[in-house]
């Protein structure tokens, strides 16, 4: 056998033991385009933040400050220490909480993401959103932001997260453990001994196991963080800016009505209705909310008409004594609860137009007459 014929069982092994590696690091590269990081407001500074009490048991030390609210409890320190700020149920620490729900709402509304497997040990994630019905690591789960030191992770479980004993979250490719959000949909444990990087925004709570490491924060909204000899680093961040919810709001006091000419548009809620109708004599409608052509408010004042057509004002979005009939119109003056587009019931002429009255007036007058000639050419 010669030397090229020895050495190729050599080169085969080393390929395949190659090819075995690769398939045991799946690497995972979401959709979507590059992400922002997630502002955390006033809890930026805080290593541990909880919302009903912070336990520690041990010699853990806190890098950063450490919070409550609403709870108040915080206990263990001493024994542990904390290089940083305790805030317990005061406002800083309600206002911490506050910017937590915002940031963690962010997080969790973060799309286009990436469906993963719950067990993400073995894996390497890219920069993006990925989401999990519950988040598992054993062993090493790894991050690459490519050569990004900006590239942001957004790791979402609908449920739990859970770190077996002695596993790992390890960063290539200069990823930043400010812009790497663990958005808990319940609960985080981690195991003893876990060395974890980023933020965990958790909605219930958060147990840190013995030996636990974090290079990030520990940020539970509604629950207790409990803490066995750890060591909890908050990274020195950029301030990121929180996102801001508008909400729009409409307030209609009363009403506006513009009387222009002939048309009358009346404004309320938002909702503007047009009717014809001439422009009132004697004055400007003033004070009530006509709606859809129907004045209310008031009932007709200033005495019966008679004889012809009423005059006087709009009051109260009534008419008193006034007729908004228009010359030719089978509609009387308007009372309270009586619509533009109704016809009223006539009584006489008093409650008819003018031009109406007098031209029956003229037809009564040529009747007589010429019923009077006709009597007349009879006689003779």
């Amino acid at each position: 056998m010669n030397l090229r014929s020895r050495q190729l069982p050599t080169v085969l092994i080393g390929l395949l033991a190659t090819v075995c590696v690769a398939a045991f690091l799946v690497v995972v590269r979401p959709a979507g385009a590059a992400e922002a990081p997630v502002g955390l407001g006033t809890a930026e500074s805080y290593a541990v933040l909880a919302g009903s009490a912070v336990t520690n048991t041990g010699s853990s030390v806190i890098n950063g400050d450490v919070g409550v609210s609403p709870g108040f409890s915080i206990t263990g320190f001493p024994p542990g220490t904390v290089n940083g700020v305790q805030h317990a149920a005061g406002a800083e620490a309600l206002q911490a909480q506050i910017d937590l729900v915002t940031a963690y709402n962010d997080a969790a509304g973060r799309t286009p993401a990436t469906s993963v497997a719950a067990e993400l040990g073995g894996t390497i994630l890219l920069p993006g959103v990925y989401t999990g019905a519950t988040l598992e690591i054993t062993g090493t789960v790894t991050l690459d932001a490519e050569g990004d030191p900006d590239a942001v992770f957004v790791i979402q479980s609908d449920s739990t997260m859970i770190t077996a004993t002695n596993s790992a979250v390890a960063f290539i490719g200069g990823a930043n453990p400010c812009n790497v959000f663990w958005q808990v949909g319940s609960s985080a444990t981690l195991g003893t001994g876990t060395s974890l990087q980023g933020t965990i925004l958790a909605l219930t709570s958060i147990t840190a196991n013995t030996g636990a490491t974090v290079v990030g924060s520990l940020l539970a909204r509604n629950g207790a963080v409990t803490l066995d000899n750890n060591v909890i680093t908050r990274p020195d961040c950029a301030d990121v800016t929180l996102p801001t919810t508008t909400t729009s709001a409409t307030t209609t006091t009363g009403a506006t009505t513009t009387t222009t000419g002939a048309t009358t548009t009346t404004e309320v809620d938002d909702t503007t209705t047009s009717t014809t109708s001439t422009t009132p004599t004697g004055g400007t409608p003033t004070g009530g909310t006509p709606t859809g052509g129907t004045p209310t408010g008031g009932t007709p004042t200033g005495g019966t008409p008679t004889g012809g057509t009423p005059t006087g004002a709009f009051s109260g979005g009534v008419t008193s004594g006034t007729s908004s009939s228009s010359p030719g119109s089978p509609y009387g003056s308007l009372g309270t609860g009586q619509s533009a587009s109704t016809p009223l019931a006539q009584t006489g002429t008093s409650a008819l137009p003018a031009t109406v009255a007098g031209t029956i007036s003229l037809l009564m007058g040529a009747a007589i007459i010429a019923l009077s000639r006709r009597r007349a050419s009879k006689t003779h």
